[in-house]
């Protein structure tokens, strides 16, 4: 319950700062229209993207989610490439928000409370650097926001042991094969997804109910 609050007001600071910093930078924003300026994007990494990906889907606001690969050296690599872990890449999901519904603040929250982000390139049984912790920032906002909240996180002691998530710039996105798009939706029923990824998501929609879909 301690956490719970904590992480609360963390939550409602970060929003604050968010907030100035984008006040005192609106005048260099580039000009859009008043429907595109709406829309972001947002990319993180969390083990595997079959997880984070069916938790991602449900939060009002956010519009599309697709799992790929992201901060590796091989052009358009294929899981079974990723997986070998030579390619450098993450299991990622990239996610397109509407900000009137939900801030980049509202998923860092989830993101940090919906995997374990002191377990170094580690997800349960998941084991390699493509399945390590990561926020891939688009824009010198998500970056700050994203360093904030982590450092909030840590002066707090919400974790017991060192928090290991990567703060890196937003990197070429390879769409993940069509198989793996959905995946928890289509294989709800295959044994990875009800022993894994049921619990998590279970555990997801008690915790952020308010905002679910």
């Amino acid at each position: 319950m301690r956490n719970t609050i904590i992480l609360g007001l963390i939550f409602s600071e970060i929003c604050l700062i968010a907030c100035n910093f984008t006040n005192s930078h609106f005048k260099q924003s580039k000009l859009k229209t008043e429907i595109e300026s709406n829309f972001d994007t947002a990319t993180f990494a969390g083990g595997c993207f079959w997880c984070v990906e069916a938790i991602f889907t449900e939060l009002k606001g956010v519009k599309n989610v697709q799992s790929g690969y992201t901060g590796g050296n091989t052009p358009n690599p294929s899981y079974e490439e990723v997986c070998s872990g030579k390619t450098g890449h993450a299991e990622a999901i990239q996610i397109v928000f509407d900000s009137q519904f939900v801030s980049f603040t509202d998923l860092l929250e989830v993101f940090w409370q919906t995997h374990d982000p002191t377990t170094l390139n580690r997800q349960g049984e998941d084991v390699g650097t493509q399945y390590r912790s990561a926020v891939f920032y688009h824009n010198e906002i998500q970056k700050i926001e994203a360093e904030n909240f982590k450092n909030k996180l840590i002066a707090n002691k919400i974790f017991e042991n060192e928090i290991v998530t990567q703060i890196v710039k937003a990197d070429v996105f390879y769409k993940a094969e069509n198989y793996h798009q959905n995946y928890y939706s289509i294989n709800s029923s295959k044994p990875y997804c009800a022993l894994v990824i049921k619990p998590k998501l279970d555990k997801f929609r008690k915790q952020f109910k308010d905002k679910i879909k």
